[in-house]
Formats: C-alpha cells, sequence, structure tokens
C-alpha cells in the first residue's frame, strides 16, 4: 500500500498531465474527471513553455474543455512547485472570473497533498489576497482584467484566459480596446523581454479577435 502510495506521489511530482486530474478533483470535489488527448497535448505545450523552448504560445479551444483549469489553475500551481520564486501575471475579460481562478490555484497550494509533495513551496501569511498572493520565496500569482491596472506589476509568465467578452465580440471598438490593451500595457509587464514567455487561451469569437492579431506575427507557436 506505501509503495502504491509513494509510485502516485511521484508521478503526481513529475508528470503535469496526470498533476491536472488531481487539481481537477480538488477543485471540483465529486466531479468525474475524463482524461483526453487533448488534456496530454496542453499538458506537453505548456511544460515547453516551462523549460524555455516555447516563448509565445497560443492555445484556441471550445468552452467547457477545461482550457482554464488547465492553464489558469494547475499550470500555475505547478509552476509555483518547481520554483516557488517564479512570478506570475494573469489576466481575464471578467475580473470575477480572474478571481475565481486565483482562488482555486490557492486552494491547491493551500491543499495537504501539495504540500505534502512540493513542502518548498508555502505562501507567505503577510501577503495571500484573493487578487495576489505570495510565497515564501517572493513568488506570486497575480491576476486582474483585461484594461485592468498592472502598474508595478511584472511576470516571468504572462497569461491572458479569454481577453474577449463574448456579447461585445461584434463591436470594433471593443475588440481594438483589447488588442491595444495587450500591445502598450499588458505585453509591457514581462520581467525579461528576451526569454519570458506570454500564453494566450481562449475560444475563437471573431475574426478580427486577438489570437487573430496574434497569428499575424510568425513568433507565436499555434
Amino acid at each position: 500500500m506505501e509503495d502504491t502510495e509513494e509510485f502516485l506521489e511521484t508521478i503526481l511530482r513529475q508528470d503535469f498531465s496526470s498533476f491536472i486530474g488531481k487539481v481537477f478533483s480538488t477543485i471540483n470535489p465529486g466531479a468525474k474527471y475524463h482524461a483526453n488527448w487533448h488534456i496530454d497535448l496542453l499538458a506537453e505545450y505548456l511544460e515547453g513553455v516551462r523549460l524555455g523552448q516555447i516563448k509565445r504560445l497560443i492555445i484556441n479551444m471550445p468552452p467547457r474543455a477545461l482550457k482554464s483549469v488547465c492553464v489558469s489553475v494547475a499550470w500555475h500551481a505547478w509552476l509555483l512547485s518547481l520554483n516557488p520564486g517564479t512570478r506570475i501575471m494573469v489576466a481575464s475579460y471578467s475580473s470575477i472570473l480572474s478571481i475565481k481562478h486565483s482562488m482555486d490555484t490557492r486552494l491547491v497550494v493551500s491543499s495537504s497533498w501539495y504540500k505534502k509533495l512540493f513542502p518548498k513551496t508555502k505562501l507567505s501569511k503577510s501577503h495571500n489576497q484573493k487578487s495576489k498572493f505570495l510565497t515564501t520565496k517572493n513568488g506570486f500569482r497575480f491576476a486582474t482584467s483585461v484594461g485592468g491596472s498592472a502598474t508595478g506589476e511584472g511576470g516571468d509568465f504572462l497569461i491572458i484566459d479569454d481577453p474577449h467578452n463574448p456579447t461585445q465580440i461584434n463591436s470594433l471598438k471593443m475588440r481594438n480596446k483589447v488588442i491595444e490593451w495587450f500591445e502598450q500595457t499588458f505585453i509591457t509587464r514581462l520581467n525579461d523581454k528576451k526569454n519570458g514567455a506570454i500564453v494566450l487561451v481562449m475560444q475563437r469569437l471573431h475574426q478580427e479577435d486577438l489570437s487573430a492579431h496574434l497569428q499575424s506575427s510568425n513568433c507565436w507557436e499555434i
């Protein structure tokens, strides 16, 4: 029994795809997790980003396919588990959505199984807020909204999760507002312009959405 438990713990420490399943069960107690090839593929690409092999990544997925659980919750807990000094910034079109993902990530990092597997990653007691929590190694996860303030903040990893409000997507003004915010504000928050990573994950909503805008550049992996 002990050997089996140790084996499972080893898998969770080393395999991000398996880690995602554990995270899902933690933030959705009682819900059934359905492993699928697309989650393994996401895990592979996100590991490429973590290792510095991919600097700019676009992930286009339909809704209800666990994109936010994988990218905006599990991946952040994974990054902090391997390097508690990592600094992460995340933005969504909705501040409520941003806060939810932040709280889900904090729930995972605070869980007993996570603490057992990754004892070096500890939350700071002096700065543990819904929108931003720090580790004792000065790493953090900071949540904001598209168009929201990020003054004074900087990240090693910048993530945009669903930047467009679906109810406003047919407005040229609102689409351009998101693109301008990304180009003029969010992208400038990278701590290391050369080695820092940016990930966009979203459902496609329009032929001229942020995903389309960025795909016109050859520097993005899609």
